[in-house]
């Protein structure tokens, strides 16, 4: 991006709104590290919200705009079921939603090792394959890792989530700053 972009979109977007983001995110990184399983149940909760929320409005926007109805119907009746299993069950909720997200990860990694090996014998040389190898590895480690220990998965992807919200947030803070 050049420095003129850079600095149009920094001007078209307050500095504040960066600092809080940032605060927020380092409080948030902070209750995941310490009390993780009740920020946790916390977050699946606004998830749930969100969903329930987002699927009436996309019902109600069917109204409005047709396009694309049929889309939009199942899209809105799934996030209003979504939102109201995960309102309704909050610890079921809690560590089925990180377990699922961790068994996604591992089936990504899988999917990019291979990808990465293919393209190594491909001729896009040696790094390629090394991150392929370790990315298949990693990926099967994960998947053996969600069906094994759900509940460790889960508090994994709590911790990690939350270290890596502090340190965005620390970045936000430092970016608002500059901003200003």
């Amino acid at each position: 991006m050049s420095a003129f972009a850079m600095e149009a979109r920094e001007a078209s977007f307050p500095w504040w709104l960066v600092l809080l983001n940032g605060i927020a995110g380092v409080i948030i990184g902070i209750l995941l590290l310490t009390s993780t399983a009740a920020t946790v149940i916390v977050i699946v909760q606004f998830i749930g919200i969100y969903w329930l929320i987002s699927g009436i409005f996309q019902i109600i926007g069917i109204f409005m705009d047709s396009t694309g109805w049929g889309w939009r119907l199942i899209s809105g009746i799934l996030g209003i079921i979504a939102g109201i299993v995960v309102i309704q069950n909050p610890l079921w909720t809690a560590v089925l939603v990180p377990a699922t997200i961790v068994l996604i990860l591992g089936i990504q990694g899988i999917i990019v090792g291979i990808i990465g090996i293919i393209q190594a014998f491909r001729g896009a040389g040696w790094g390629s394959g090394i991150l392929g190898v370790i990315s298949l590895l990693l990926g099967i480690f994960l998947m053996g890792y969600a069906f094994d220990n759900t509940l460790i998965a889960a508090g994994t992807l709590a911790i990690l989530a939350g270290i890596f919200a502090i340190v965005g947030g620390i970045a936000a803070i430092v970016m608002a700053f500059r901003m200003r």
